[in-house]
């Protein structure tokens, strides 16, 4: 089997997604996407109760952004409603992370790195679910950083060159861990209703 990619098309890069005016200059823009072989309402579960610690998980490498807990191969009925301004922790036991700035349920979901007291994001992460066919989600994601942003304090050139690498290798295992499970369950839902048809 080949490996699913996770590039965008020109198109996708190039174009205006949810959140993208909350940093209109940004030093750096990744965007990245994968095609899911299930309608957007059962992509949605997955992603709307993301984040460390009491959420699901990143669906990433949980040794780096979960502290070894699995990230959750099941949808968690207590996590499916947000609002904005809920956290998804970046790390368990931590109390920063990425805010709700805004969503459509089904549709979109845009997280945000809040700096306080202004509330003005230092990093935007949106996900975008859009109807590929009537069975197939194309889920686009696409990280921002602002001109303040510094990763772990290194000077901006070089956090531009670090976040470039790191962020692709934990979006792409993002990505084909939030397709894998709603895949999954998505085949395990018509196997269920075959048996119960015969």
């Amino acid at each position: 089997m080949f490996p699913r990619s996770v590039r965008a098309t020109n198109s996708e890069r190039t174009r205006q997604l949810p959140g993208d005016e909350r940093i209109p200059t940004p030093i750096g823009s990744l965007t990245h996407a994968i095609t899911i072989h299930t309608a957007r309402e059962n992509v949605w579960p997955w992603i709307v109760q993301m984040g460390a610690g009491s959420r699901a998980g990143w669906y990433s490498y949980d040794f780096l952004d979960n502290r070894h807990h699995r990230s959750a191969d099941h949808i968690e009925p207590h996590l499916q409603q947000v609002s904005v301004g809920t956290l998804f922790p970046a790390l368990p036991g931590r109390t920063d992370g990425f805010h709700v700035l805004e969503y459509e349920p089904e549709r979109n979901l845009v997280l945000g790195w809040v700096n306080l007291p202004d509330r003005a994001p230092t990093v935007t992460w949106a996900f975008v679910l859009e109807e590929a066919s009537e069975a197939t989600t194309r889920l686009v994601t696409r990280a921002r950083g602002g001109s303040d942003y510094r990763f772990h304090g290194l000077p901006a050139w070089m956090s531009s060159l670090v976040v470039r690498l790191v962020h692709f290798v934990m979006q792409r295992k993002q990505l084909l861990g939030i397709a894998h499970r709603a895949e999954s369950r998505q085949a395990a839902t018509h196997r269920g209703a075959g048996t119960e048809a015969a």
